[in-house]
Formats: C-alpha cells, sequence, structure tokens
C-alpha cells in the first residue's frame, strides 16, 4: 500500500458525493429537528422524518424499525439533509419506516493528503463519527417514547464514509471496545445496511468477539474509493464488503451481500434504486428474525438509471 493509495482514498473519497440521479429527487420535510450534542467544535443535530400518512408502520405484525443514516462525504464534506437523499427517505417513510439522518464531525475537513504515514488521521476521522452516530443513538433511546423509537428496534445504514461508521460501529459493539462503552450494556442494533462501506482494523483480520447484528452489505466490485476487498499492510488493514463477506461466511453470522459486477463507487449513492433489497433485509433478516443467508453477483445497469420500482407493493403486490 503507498502513499497514493491513501491518498486517492481519502481525498477523492471525499470528492465523491453519493447521489441517485436528479430524476429520483423529490422533496421531503423532517417531522422535528433536534441537537444530540454539543462538541467543542460544534452542535449536532439530526432530522426525523416520520412513517407516511396511511402507510403500513408493521410487517405481519411486527414493527418496522427505525433507519439512522449517516451520509457520504469521506469524511471531509456531506451534509443530514443533502437533497440527493430525498428520494430514499421519501420511498422509506412511504413503506413505512421512520428515517432519523443525523450530522458527525467531518474529521478529514480541510485534509489535502492522506497517506499511510497519516493513517492515525483516517482512524481518528472514523471513530469519531461512530462516536457521534453513539451519542446520536443515546439521544434517541433517552426520547424513544417522544420518537415512537423501540430501544431494540434500530437499524444503522450509511453511504460511502457513513456506510464505513456504520459497520466500524457494530464491529465495536460486537466486541465490546471502549467506543461502545457509552451505549446501554447489552445493547445492539438491530441491522446494519452498508452502501459501500469498509472497517478498519489494526489487529490484522476483522474479528468479531459476538455475532454482529444482522448485516446487509452492497458493494460494487471494481469499487476504487472504498475498496471492495482490503488494502493490507502488516495487522493494518482496511477491509471492504468482498473482504468481510468471508469472514461472515466462516462463522455463520447473518447477512446479505450484493456483489455488483464492474461497478464502482457509484453503488454507494443507489439506495433508491435497490430498495428492493433492502426491504427483503428488514422484513426477514431484521423483522423476522430469520437466518437468510443471500449473496448474489449482480449485473444490473438500472441501479444507477433510477428505475424500478419504489413501494412494496409495486415489488410484490401485496
Amino acid at each position: 500500500m503507498t502513499n497514493k493509495t491513501f491518498t486517492i482514498l481519502a481525498i477523492m473519497l471525499g470528492l465523491f458525493i453519493s447521489a441517485a440521479a436528479d430524476a429520483q429527487t423529490a422533496k421531503i420535510t423532517p417531522d422535528g429537528t433536534y441537537m444530540y450534542e454539543r462538541r467543542d467544535t460544534c452542535d449536532l443535530f439530526l432530522d426525523v422524518y416520520d412513517p407516511a400518512d396511511g402507510s403500513e408502520t408493521t410487517y405481519m405484525g411486527i414493527e418496522k424499525p427505525t433507519v439512522l443514516f449517516m451520509f457520504g462525504g469521506g469524511f471531509i464534506q456531506g451534509t443530514r439533509d443533502d437533497k440527493s437523499y430525498n428520494s430514499w427517505f421519501r420511498m422509506l417513510t412511504e413503506n413505512g419506516y421512520r428515517v432519523v439522518s443525523i450530522d458527525y464531525r467531518l474529521g478529514l475537513k480541510g485534509s489535502t493528503k492522506v497517506g499511510i504515514a497519516q493513517v492515525n488521521v483516517l482512524d481518528k476521522a472514523i471513530h469519531m463519527a461512530v462516536e457521534d452516530l453513539f451519542s446520536a443513538t443515546n439521544f434517541i433511546l433517552d426520547n424513544a417514547d417522544q420518537f415512537g423509537v423501540s430501544a431494540d428496534n434500530i437499524v444503522i445504514s450509511g453511504s460511502s464514509a457513513g456506510a464505513i461508521a456504520a459497520m466500524q460501529a457494530e464491529y465495536e459493539v460486537a466486541n465490546r471496545t471502549a467506543w461502545a462503552s457509552v451505549l446501554p450494556e447489552g445493547f445492539n442494533y438491530a441491522g446494519v445496511m452498508s452502501f459501500s462501506g469498509a472497517i478498519l482494523s489494526r489487529e490484522g483480520l476483522v474479528d468479531y468477539k459476538s455475532a454482529p447484528c444482522p448485516t446487509l452489505m452492497l458493494h460494487g466490485t471494481s469499487d476504487k474509493l472504498v475498496p471492495y476487498r482490503q488494502i493490507k499492510v502488516f495487522k493494518l488493514g482496511f477491509f471492504g464488503g468482498g473482504k468481510l463477506v468471508k469472514r461472515f461466511q466462516k462463522f455463520g453470522y447473518n447477512y446479505n451481500m450484493y456483489h455488483f459486477m464492474d461497478y464502482g463507487h457509484e453503488v454507494a449513492g443507489s439506495m433508491s434504486t435497490t430498495l428492493d433489497l433492502q426491504l427483503k433485509f428488514l422484513e426477514c433478516n431484521v423483522m423476522q428474525k430469520k437466518m437468510r443467508i443471500v449473496e448474489a453477483w449482480i449485473s444490473d445497469p438500472d441501479v444507477w438509471k433510477g428505475t424500478g420500482p419504489q413501494s412494496r407493493k409495486e415489488l410484490y403486490g401485496n
């Protein structure tokens, strides 16, 4: 791994704003905005989007989870309310899900070079985002009744840098690290949805001391920004979906993995066009707690075009 490799990873990733096609953008207004944490450098807010009026908030009598989302932007840029996410937020709420989109500190903001010698900077940025995610989680748990959220029914999700933070957060929870000690004892998320995410490890291959929660991973096999497989030097490694899935296979964890053949980092912005995969994962793996293992290699030109069904009824006819 060279300095250039990490420079491409951190700088070019920061220039990529994960977004669905403009045609998919649809205005949606949050039902509430709340400050969840005050840091030395900034105040952090979250937006709550309640399920749409008339939407079905249960599936087979089971309450649908809250989806907590972290935006992309390479830890350099991005906002919780970027209009490129509107379409996906709207689709989820119209399908009966509550969405919470959060701020987090941009630990690489202003960076011009992040090479192997600066890996500590990338590590710090990732864990700053994880720390903020855990603070947002605690705020939601403390106000669960007000928000209509069940403490054991929160799914974390993220695009690009946000997906890295979400995957890293579950890694910290499953390993009961000091980072996760701020969460209530015994707490875990109901699921993770990662759109082009990865995990940074300083201890070699990723190992979970306890099984991670059900995990949905989508990753382009030609992703050059967040590595599909890995970047590794000795025990230092940055592991993408194509490598992480092998660990999930080996230890029998609950996962869905979609390898998008010959796609690059655009998969990070495919939330609206892969809704069908998300709904099945949420309904089966999360809500029904089924050990439904899916691994698929997909070549689908519609993933980026923004075509395809937008609701469960369109997908399954019920």
